[in-house]
């Protein structure tokens, strides 16, 4: 069968390169968007904890919105990694047992793999989105602003869940692809990628 490492075989990513002028941007996008999502995230909670406590400690002041804020952007970095992780396959899953299998059953258990993912996206999509629309129709404000919207930050978890979806479909025409060269597929992918 051969070696199952992500050494074993070319990138079969397009090259920004190679591509066509209007294409670069939409690649680089596929490539970092999630990274981005959750640098800026990151960085705002941080940068707001940081500021606050030091506010807090040797000024006696603190903004009311700064135990909120970082509460709520966490949404965006908690979904956005998930998205990542679902594009890497670091996500948890149960590559051991698929390993032993044939290839055949290698590939029918990647293809469960991504309908019970679009399933449950579908699913949590559908309900996420009903609480945004909630948030949005009641002109719910994050505690302590005067209008800074909560909605801004739940419409993280159904867009979190949009593209997830996509990097499944994504990593399905990967293995079908895969499949059909007669290779083997990627079952220990490595998040230093």
């Amino acid at each position: 069968m051969g070696d199952t490492t992500i050494f074993s075989r070319p990138s079969t990513k397009p090259s920004l390169k190679k591509a066509a002028p209007w294409a670069r941007p939409f690649l680089w996008l596929d490539a970092h968007l999630e990274q981005v999502i959750i640098l800026v995230a990151y960085s705002g909670m941080a940068g707001i904890i940081f500021v606050e406590v030091i506010r807090r400690f040797f000024f006696g002041l603190q903004a009311p919105w700064s135990t909120s804020i970082p509460v709520l952007l966490f949404l965006w970095l908690t979904w956005f990694g998930a998205s990542l992780n679902v594009k890497k396959r670091t996500h948890l899953s149960l590559n051991e047992i698929r390993m032993k299998l044939p290839r055949g059953g290698q590939f029918a258990c990647l293809i469960l793999d991504a309908v019970l993912w679009i399933g449950f996206g579908m699913m949590v999509i559908y309900f996420t989105t009903t609480q945004v629309e909630l948030a949005y129709n009641n002109y719910a404000i994050v505690p302590g602003t005067d209008n800074v919207m909560q909605w801004w930050f739940y419409l993280a978890t159904p867009l979190a869940w949009i593209l997830i979806i996509y990097r499944v479909l994504q990593n399905l025409y990967a293995d079908w692809l895969t499949y059909r060269r007669g290779e083997s597929f990627n079952l220990q992918p490595s998040i230093m990628d």
